[in-house]
């Protein structure tokens, strides 16, 4: 869904930067309380410690799994947009600066989407998709039991309604400052319908992922603080009766870390991150060629006509692509590999600078 430069007319571009930029600052902020707001845990570091690299390692995830682009119906394509899957993993204000720097990344180095249309592109693929994800989320967590498979169960339905919330936010933006004259009901039907299905695949993707990290390492996902084991119960004469809490353990004879299995962190960190080069330097020379969902709607309804040539077209990484590099699948993984690469670098150096920027004002 990312939209070029032609799309949107340059008020409405202007006003969209204006918004970005300011959910940016509100989300820095935010950001550093979601980076240093977890206790300690197992492994005796404070929360920043922990979620800043993971932090940089979802931005990298999600550039990766982009690049995927999965069939969905007749000529058509999708992508994950990612707002859901960061917003659980890392929390909305993270989640929001993750989106963007993806987006940034992909519209300098790969002149995907457009840069003067950055601010459509955050506003509606970062912010909106994030807001409306992480709202969802919190609203089925309060009426579901608490427990792992909730918090898979949430995630899936986040996700799955954040697309089509994504697609209303263009029609709108669209209603707006279109520049081509087309039928706003058309577009609606349109954008609305394809992304539907491509919810699914957004769905099914963010729960796949949130429940294999809170299967290994529930205390890293922001969506999950808070999730107490159930108490064990005992029916007594046909009524649950709540046992009694376990004594401590001695501080002198502290449970064995052989008795609570779990993935260090930098094993997990290193994982993620070979999964992502995997997934963009390999798995991505099978995807879907055919045009995503906002690529299809455009070329078949003229709102393409008036699209403007990318500023960074003559990248030497444009279109997943390394210049000069003859073959196609060494060219397109190649260019994922680097993607990865540079988004990780420069979403770690984001989040870091922000956690640390949280030291002098606890102090």
């Amino acid at each position: 869904m990312h939209v070029p430069d032609g799309f949107i007319n340059a008020p409405v571009s202007a006003a969209t930067g204006v918004v970005a930029a300011c959910a940016i600052a509100v989300s820095l902020r935010g950001a550093r309380r979601e980076l240093a707001g977890t206790a300690l845990a197992g492994d005796g570091e404070p929360g920043g410690e922990r979620t800043a690299p993971l932090a940089g390692l979802v931005a990298a995830f999600i550039f990766a799994v982009q690049m995927l682009n999965f069939p969905v119906a007749a000529g058509t394509s999708g992508h994950l947009l990612g707002g859901a899957l960061a917003a659980i993993l890392v929390g909305p204000c993270t989640g929001v600066l993750c989106v963007s720097v993806v987006l940034l990344m992909q519209g300098i180095l790969f002149a995907d989407g457009g840069l003067t249309a950055l601010g459509v592109n955050i506003t509606d693929m970062a912010i909106v998709t994030t807001v409306v994800a992480y709202g969802v989320f919190r609203g089925l967590l309060k009426v579901l039991p608490r427990g792992r498979r909730s918090i898979t169960g949430a995630a899936f339905v986040a996700a799955l309604l954040s697309v089509p919330a994504a697609a209303v936010a263009f029609t709108l933006l669209y209603a707006i400052g279109g520049t081509t004259d087309v039928s706003l009901g058309k577009v609606a039907t349109a954008m609305i319908g394809v992304h539907l299905l491509i919810g699914i695949g957004e769905a099914v993707i963010t729960a796949l992922t949130v429940g294999a990290v809170i299967a290994v390492r529930p205390d890293l996902v922001y969506g999950a603080r808070g999730l107490t084991r159930q108490r064990l119960r005992l029916r007594v004469d046909g009524e649950l009766v709540d046992l009694p809490d376990a004594p401590a353990a001695p501080a002198a004879d502290p449970e064995p870390a052989a008795a609570a299995p779990r993935t260090s962190r930098r094993a997990l960190w290193i994982t993620g991150l070979v999964t992502s080069l995997v997934l963009a330097g390999f798995v991505s020379f099978y995807a879907s060629a055919n045009p995503d969902g906002l690529e299809k709607v455009a070329a078949d309804h003229g709102i393409d006509k008036t699209v403007e040539e990318h500023a960074s077209a003559d990248s030497p990484l444009a279109d997943y692509g390394v210049k000069d590099v003859g073959d196609a699948r060494l060219s397109g993984g190649l260019a994922g590999v680097i993607g990865v690469g540079a988004t990780v670098v420069a979403g770690s150096a984001v989040f870091w600078a922000v956690r640390r920027r949280r030291a002098p004002e606890a102090s």
